[in-house]
């Protein structure tokens, strides 16, 4: 079964500037959430219809679970990735539970158990309900900085809403990833296994595989460049998530906010580009519908 983008995690150290940098940029922003003490994390969700932005922020590391033998532990993951510094940590797709865990252990990419956990949220009028998750992780050896998981929603009515879903910016959708790698088509047997989808195209900045819903496209840094006109994560210890690609139904209006926020896009190759420098170790690609 193909999968389509469920998620991007956006790890950072100050979950307030992250928060703030998000709004400025013309998003609506949800409420602080708390994961379980095992994880030590925090976040903030932004929403697009069937996928969303998740900022993510350690708070008490005391007692985040160590990875174990079939054990992936999200909170030590991102609190080593916050080590190095603030950027895009985790790719996560549209999930199916334990037949994802267990396709995963066959094809050789994830010997992990299912993890399910649950937290409370709230509606726009503030009534507490409570969401659920299930994770099935996936691991690439020639990319430690990357985390991969797939998620299958619980109670999904319980997390979407079209009230968190309007934004200011006018955005829509995202319309994919963008990861780097020295020798990109050095993940391509990962990431067909992993995306469940076998048609991968070859470029000459790399490789791109479309899923039913965004693309993921694997570039080397110096085409990451050349495209966006940014400066690409160091890949000195393997694959990185590099760039969000988010489509919007007026790019004009987009670019006068981002100018009226102080923020600086630039216009490359008809986009809107935000490069890490500004967006917290992430690049920012805004592009017309």
């Amino acid at each position: 079964m193909a999968r389509g983008l469920d998620h991007v995690v956006h790890t950072v150290r100050d979950l307030d500037a992250a928060a703030d940098l998000y709004r400025r940029a013309g998003f609506t922003v949800g409420a602080r959430n708390r994961h379980p003490p095992a994880w030590g994390t925090q976040n903030h969700i932004v929403q697009l219809p069937a996928t969303f932005i998740e900022l993510l922020a350690t708070a008490d590391t005391s007692a985040i679970a160590e990875h174990g033998p079939r054990t992936f532990s999200f909170g030590a993951f991102n609190r080593d990735f916050l080590a190095r510094g603030d950027g895009l940590s985790m790719l996560v797709l549209e999930g199916r539970g334990n037949d994802d865990a267990n396709e995963f252990r066959t094809k050789g990419i994830g010997d992990f158990d299912l993890f399910e956990f649950e937290r409370e949220a709230k509606r726009p009028d503030s009534t507490p309900i409570r969401v659920a998750f299930a994770l099935a992780f996936a691991a690439d050896p020639r990319a430690p900085d990357a985390g991969f998981f797939t998620c299958l929603h619980r109670h999904p009515e319980n997390f979407w809403n079209p009230a968190f879903q309007s934004h200011a910016n006018t955005a829509a959708s995202i319309a994919g990833v963008v990861l780097v790698a020295d020798n990109p088509s050095d993940h391509h047997i990962f990431l067909s296994a992993f995306a469940g989808q076998r048609e991968l195209s070859a470029t000459s900045a790399g490789i791109a595989l479309k899923t039913p819903r965004g693309e993921i496209t694997v570039m080397t840094p110096a085409a990451f460049g050349d495209h966006f006109s940014a400066a690409p994560p160091q890949t000195s210890r393997g694959l990185r998530l590099a760039a969000l690609r988010i489509t919007v139904r007026d790019l004009a209006l987009a670019e006068r906010m981002l100018a009226d926020a102080l923020l600086p896009a630039r216009r490359h190759m008809g986009r809107l580009v935000i490069g890490p420098e500004a967006a917290m170790g992430a690049t920012l690609v805004f592009e017309g519908i």
